[in-house]
């Protein structure tokens, strides 16, 4: 039984990297997928085709290369070796989750019929005043799904972290699997699936509190 609690004990903490990882991403690539977001879709036209090409590198390639990348490029290219892998994790998620969810909210605000715009502008609204007024709440409301989407697909892919070495709750379960015990490896699937589980209640509330818009 002290075994069992052990090992419990063992993956809880190694879920503790994940959620950390989690968290960190969200909170950076939220507001950098609106900058970014914002660039792709600037007038100037320079500006607009590098930030499309960033976007369209990102997400053409795995993640588990960018992770590669961002830890290993520094220090090959400058000779200034990234050694906390966590960070380099940090990173890696930020950089590639905030590439996918710019182009949510590209979808949502061209979602918007031109005419709300045209109306906010014609009661003599600025642009600013006009999307944040009109558009802003629309938008989330469109994005909602697709976020939610992306956001449980973040809570699986943080379990790659162990291709650059971070120990997470895989890397854990796969320490006990070489001593022959096969169940911690297994179990894993419940720590990913009672979270998701509570992000799927969190973002279904979310939904029928905006729906007083339909």
């Amino acid at each position: 039984m002290d075994k069992v609690s052990m090992i419990v004990s063992s993956l809880f903490l190694g879920f503790e990297t994940n959620f950390l990882l989690f968290v960190v991403t969200l909170i950076i690539a939220i507001p950098l997928g609106l900058l970014i977001t914002l660039c792709t879709m600037s007038k100037f036209t320079p500006l607009r085709y590098l930030m499309k090409t960033f976007v369209w590198i990102i997400r053409g390639t795995p993640l588990m290369l960018q992770l590669f990348v961002v830890l290993y490029a520094p220090g090959l290219l400058f000779d200034v070796p990234m050694r906390d892998r966590l960070m380099a994790a940090f990173i890696a998620f930020s950089i590639n989750y905030a590439a996918y969810f710019s182009e949510i909210y590209r979808g949502g605000i061209e979602s918007i019929p031109k005419g709300q715009y045209e109306a906010g502008h014609v009661l003599g609204m600025s642009k600013v005043q006009v999307f944040f007024r009109i558009i802003f709440m629309q938008v989330v409301k469109r994005i909602v799904p697709p976020m939610g989407n992306e956001i449980i697909t973040l809570v699986k892919d943080t379990a790659l972290a162990r291709v650059i070495g971070v120990i997470e709750i895989l890397m854990v379960a796969e320490r006990f699997s070489k001593q022959g015990l096969i169940w911690p490896l297994f179990s894993t699937g419940l720590y990913f699936l009672a979270f998701n589980g509570i992000l799927t209640l969190l973002f279904s509330y979310i939904e029928k509190k905006l729906s007083y818009y339909d």
